[in-house]
């Protein structure tokens, strides 16, 4: 299974919405989905701050601020 992994902050718009899109597509795809604070961790909150959203596929970081729709799908294959 495809684990994705989303580090975010409290209160951050994009967060929220890039979080959304991601439940409305675990309805589709399979995939198992890991929410991160960066704002628990220095390590994160530094490696991430003004980059928040960061959408990390397997480990890979696969984008950021905005969800990239198209290559999220290429990577989980058909539904």
């Amino acid at each position: 299974m495809t684990q994705l992994t989303m580090y975010h902050r409290e209160g951050c718009g994009l967060c929220e919405q890039m979080l959304a899109e991601l439940f409305a597509l675990q309805s589709r795809y399979t995939f198992a989905l890991d929410v991160v604070d960066i704002d628990e961790d220095p390590d994160l909150r530094e490696r991430f701050n003004t980059k928040v959203p960061v959408l990390a596929v397997d480990g890979d970081i696969l984008c950021c601020h905005f969800l990239d729709r198209e290559a999220l799908l290429d990577l989980l294959g058909p539904a």
